[in-house]
């Protein structure tokens, strides 16, 4: 039977609807574990071409140093214990998690806090995982019952009912387009994020999961400005390889014009559920860089 469950600090998330929460919190700890396997048996002899994605400015280990980490510990018993579970489908957390054991370990970026950011943290062992926040209360509450998580707060500038305003701002202010456009100090471009700390900046982000901050609602922020800065963050890696950028809630409209927008269909590799999974290139290794489609 469905039942419908809300976060604890009620204020004012979505209602999340679980179907038999003690079998996904019993799989999610299966993903978990998985995933410690994966880093005990993937140790090798350090050699020059071991390559890995997690290079980024807080530093990173070898695969061959990964282990199980105490993050992972903790969320196996926190899920094994908890009645409370994440608010995605078991399919569309599968999607990140084999993601991130092809990537892994790796620089996570994840746009929310909440009841799935043990079970990410987790599914990362030996990679840097950090996320985004709009309300210090909630992170303040989530970093007491797990301390190790990274957290920042983020003030964002916008509202979800300037949705179809700011595609017209990003049309016609110079400042959003994507061959010129930068996020650190950009205070033209309404869609920028630029209240971010330097080590959001400094780091050449991986893995992007956008859940966050609240959209359903006209004075929510709205996804707006996490999915045009995702889009301009993979635009301007300067590494090998894709970044993928996970977003959740393409069944609301906003999340799904812009994705459509900033994201683009063609880097569109996997959809499950209200899970879209991207593999964005560099704009360096793209055709056209005077758009990001």
């Amino acid at each position: 039977m469905e039942r419908k469950i809300l976060n604890a600090n009620q204020h004012g998330r979505q209602l999340m609807n679980v179907e038999k929460p003690s079998c996904l919190a019993l799989l999610v700890v299966g993903l978990i574990g998985g995933a410690s396997l994966v880093a005990l048996f993937s140790r090798a002899p350090y050699s020059s071409s071991t390559l890995f994605c997690g290079g980024g400015a807080w530093g990173a280990r070898a695969v061959g140093e990964a282990t199980t980490t105490t993050t992972q510990m903790e969320a196996v018993l926190h899920y094994a214990t908890t009645s409370v579970v994440p608010q995605q489908s078991l399919g569309e957390i599968t999607v990140t998690s084999d993601v991130l054991k092809s990537v892994g370990p790796c620089n996570f970026l994840v746009f929310g806090l909440g009841h799935d950011s043990l079970m990410w943290a987790a599914l990362n062992p030996g990679g840097t995982t950090l996320f985004l926040e709009e309300s210090p209360d909630w992170v303040n509450a989530t970093l007491k019952d797990a301390p190790g998580l990274h957290a920042d707060v983020v003030p964002y500038r916008t509202k979800l009912s300037e949705a179809d305003e700011l595609l017209q701002h990003y049309l016609t202010e110079p400042g959003c387009r994507p061959d010129n456009s930068f996020l650190r100090g950009n205070t033209k471009c309404r869609l920028a994020l630029n209240m971010l700390s330097d080590k959001v900046y400094d780091t050449e982000w991986d893995t992007i999961m956008i859940d966050a901050p609240r959209g359903y609602f006209p004075e929510a922020p709205g996804r707006m400005g996490a999915i045009y800065s995702a889009a301009i963050m993979a635009r301007n890696r300067n590494k090998s390889g894709v970044t993928h950028v996970f977003l959740h809630d393409v069944d609301r409209r906003v999340e799904a014009t812009y994705a459509e927008m900033f994201l683009c269909r063609k880097h569109l590799v996997k959809a499950v559920g209200r899970l879209w999974h991207f593999e964005i290139p560099p704009a360096t290794n793209t055709a056209n860089s005077d758009n990001f489609c």
